[in-house]
């Protein structure tokens, strides 16, 4: 089979190799699954640059997140055990951890409603406890995490305040059904953010992006609002202070969504039954912006990396090369 093989760490593009390979063999209590669509994630870029918390053995294949048919022709989604990873024909999978894909969504969109949407739920749900009628702010809300909390926010029944860096993006927020958007390539993040909330602030912010993000954060966030960190895509790690937040008195949640796969494995199947019935109902819908060929992994990798992408952009190997849609 062929599949993207990373031998040493640096920029998937020039450290992502698509090779010949062997077809992976099952473990026990694994299943062997035919990769229909892989979603790209900010990990699989952080793996490959060596720089996530998971750092599988060298050589490995990145993908961390397939919509997969089973032997017997079931369509599932499945986070693959690595280091067999999603972006290749085949890949492997814990079977207690397999969940059906959604009938109402094509391969590539059920392969992006998994981590995103299920960190999505939790954050806003299980650890913010998120209320119809709130305001909740997403950063980077056009990119493929924060597009999820855009709609998991409105399905919420909650005003969402989009953050974007880039007029191209800020129509896309806009499209997901933002309420307001602020491009903070042009806008004053933290005043826009005042002006549309009469000065109150919002009652959550969802970041999945740390740095100077974080610290518009704890400027607008309002009095018993909750702060989500899901992520540094920034690159930057902030130094919350205390002080600040016992001042202001607001929280600061941490989201570690991998952790309910361990601990409470029965809430992500919760989350992924709500996700389904959701996607059933049109309240939710991926924003997938790209399907690329197997052939074309490694480039589309460097791009979510370089923070040029909108939505979701998915691996499908099915695709001939140069058929990107």
């Amino acid at each position: 089979m062929q599949a993207w093989q990373v031998h040493e760490l640096g920029e998937p593009s020039e450290v992502m190799r698509l090779q010949d390979v062997q077809a992976p063999t099952p473990g026990d209590g694994q299943v062997l699954l035919k990769v229909r669509a892989a979603n790209i994630n900010f990990p699989d870029v952080l793996m490959a640059r060596g720089h996530y918390q998971v750092r599988p053995p060298l050589p490995f294949t990145p993908g961390v997140e397939i919509c997969g048919e089973t032997e017997d022709g079931r369509r599932v989604l499945a986070n693959p055990a690595l280091p067999y990873g999603g972006f290749a024909e085949y890949a492997v999978a814990d079977a207690a951890a397999v969940l059906p894909a959604p009938d109402s969504l094509d391969d590539a969109e059920a392969a992006a409603l998994h981590i995103g949407y299920q960190t999505g739920w939790f954050g806003l749900h299980r650890r913010a406890r998120l209320e119809a009628g709130e305001t909740l702010l997403v950063h980077a809300a056009a990119g493929g995490v924060g597009s999820a909390a855009v709609q998991l926010g409105k399905a919420a029944g909650a005003t969402v305040i989009g953050v974007v860096g880039g007029a191209e993006k800020a129509a896309v927020a806009r499209e997901l059904g933002c309420d307001v958007v602020v491009d903070r390539k042009s806008d004053d993040v933290v005043a826009a953010v005042k002006e549309a909330t009469g000065g109150r602030g919002a009652d959550v912010i969802y970041d999945p992006v740390g740095g100077e993000a974080y610290t518009q954060s704890t400027k607008v966030v309002a009095f018993e609002g909750r702060i989500v960190v899901v992520g540094f895509a920034s690159g930057s790690i902030p130094s919350p202070g205390l002080n600040h937040a016992l001042v202001k008195n607001y929280s600061i949640l941490g989201l570690h969504w991998g952790l309910y796969n361990t601990k409470n494995p029965k809430l992500v199947l919760h989350c992924h039954e709500q996700l389904t019935e959701l996607a059933a109902r049109g309240a939710v819908k991926p924003l997938v912006s790209e399907r690329v060929p197997l052939g074309e992994a490694a480039a589309a990798v460097q791009r979510v990396g370089d923070g040029v992408t909108t939505g979701r952009v998915v691996v499908v190997p099915s695709l001939a090369n140069g058929a990107a849609a």
